[in-house]
């Protein structure tokens, strides 16, 4: 399905649109004051840029040093081409220990891999311990925010999940109430899993540490109780060095929620006493990406979900409608650069305002890839065939001075003259969401010969 055919049915609860839409807004907002608030946010911003185009400049050499500073610390790293390797990694791990639950805090990359479904089809209980990731899992869905992944969910309909699930009152739908009912419902889980699954925010080469961030503490608590703590990790996500930390961490909360930093940042060098710990670097499509030199840059996300935030696109239409783990301007780069046959028309899911570039912390030119990726589907022929002979016979009109003031002039009186029903009609489908303005009495070439026309010409 087209982004724009699943958008229309997100669209279609005007309700639900508007109070999305001003949600997440609500976050673009706090973004906004957060950055204002550092004098030198320009300046982290341009840093973060640098290191990230530094590293990929380098990105081999910087993995193998954080795989030897790992292994030194007492961590195994492993490496995995794409998503089936990753997830039979994972699942080797878990059968040598003969692990029937694993706890898992918000990861992107095991959503991309698909590990939930992979592990569940193999006997393996998938515990989903961020308190969004948990209620679109019992509800059977995917996030539809990278940040914020139950956002489009409505708090009455969480009571009637828990309510359903959980057993509590039926009704409720009071968040301190929930969210208790939800936590002592996790630390069960908690308490009885043999592994414990997190994503990576930043590896760092020089120590071989990794870094977490959350605001829930599930992670700690989820590499702290198990035995077994796997860790997977994109191979972007790999920093030089420990003083880098500091710059991303300012950046990715601010501009991520509004919050200067996020409640819990816990980096991990080797596992405690008794524990194993193992970090998979995936690869699934990245090393092809940075083979392009106009999409290389996308590598530099750190996932802060702030493009999502500001996208009006992304905004009014919702996670769901892009069928793709990473949504809004992000997503609609990353996904067709690895898939374009599938993604073909996310790049066109976008107005390319570049509000998603200002605000990108780490200075990603998202509308300009956007555009570019648009002549990628093009030239692959992906392009649908409506759109292609429209795109032609614009050409052909564009391509012609004659042609183009006669059409010009006709479009003019039609619109003026012409009643609606026959403008605005079931056949005529970009006009089924947009209107467009009375037209002026005079095309533009005749007011500019008008004004331009000295005394006395004729």
């Amino acid at each position: 399905m087209s982004h724009a055919a699943a958008a229309a049915e997100f669209i279609a609860d005007e309700e639900r649109t508007r109070w999305h839409d001003q949600a997440v807004w609500y976050v673009r907002q706090k973004r906004d004051r957060a950055a204002k608030s550092l004098p030198e946010w320009e300046t982290l911003r341009e840093t973060a840029s640098q290191i990230k185009q530094h590293t990929l400049s380098k990105l081999d050499e910087y993995l193998e040093e954080f795989e030897r500073n790992a292994t030194r610390q007492g961590a195994e790293v492993h490496w995995a081409r794409d998503a089936d390797e990753h997830n039979a990694i994972v699942l080797k791990l878990l059968e040598q220990k003969g692990t029937k639950r694993v706890v898992k805090s918000k990861s992107m990359l095991t959503e991309e891999c698909g590990l939930n479904p992979f592990l569940e089809k193999a006997g393996i209980e998938v515990i989903d311990t961020d308190l969004g990731e948990r209620i679109v899992q019992l509800r059977n869905e995917h996030p539809s925010h990278i940040v914020l992944p139950a956002i489009h969910v409505k708090k009455q309909e969480v009571g009637e999940l828990f309510h359903e699930k959980l057993g509590t009152k039926r009704g409720a739908t009071e968040a301190d109430y929930l969210t208790e009912a939800a936590r002592h419902h996790l630390r069960e889980k908690l308490l009885a899993a043999g592994a414990g699954l997190t994503g990576v925010n930043f590896a760092i080469a020089e120590t071989g540490g990794i870094v977490v961030c959350t605001n829930e503490g599930n992670a700690d608590l989820g590499t702290a109780l198990p035995p077994v703590h796997i860790a997977s990790m994109g191979i972007e996500k790999v920093i030089p060095r420990l003083e880098h930390l500091g710059v991303f961490l300012r950046l990715l909360a601010r501009s991520a929620t509004g919050q200067p930093i996020t409640s819990y940042s816990s980096h991990f060098h080797g596992p405690r006493e008794g524990q194993e710990m193992h970090v998979i670097l995936v690869d699934n499509g990245r090393s092809q990406q940075m083979t392009e030199d106009d999409l290389r840059q996308s590598l530099n996300c750190i996932r802060c979900g702030a493009c999502l935030n500001t996208c009006p696109v992304y905004r009014r239409s919702g996670g769901h409608s892009y069928h793709a783990t990473v949504p809004g301007p992000i997503g609609s780069v990353i996904n067709p650069a690895r898939d374009p046959a599938r993604h073909k028309s996310l790049p066109f899911a976008c107005s390319l305002c570049g509000s998603c570039s200002d605000v990108c912390p780490v200075k990603i030119p998202l509308h300009h890839q956007l555009l570019s990726l648009r002549g990628k589907i093009v030239d692959r022929k992906l392009l649908p065939a409506s759109k292609r002979w429209s795109m032609k016979l614009a050409a052909m009109v564009l391509k012609r001075s004659w042609l183009y003031r006669i059409l010009g002039f006709g479009a003019r009186c039609s619109l003026r003259w012409l009643p609606r029903f026959l403008l605005y009609n079931p056949l005529n489908g970009w006009g089924r969401q947009r209107d467009l303005p009375e037209p002026a009495t005079k095309s533009f070439r005749q007011a500019f010969r008008d004004r331009n026309r000295k005394p006395g010409d004729k």
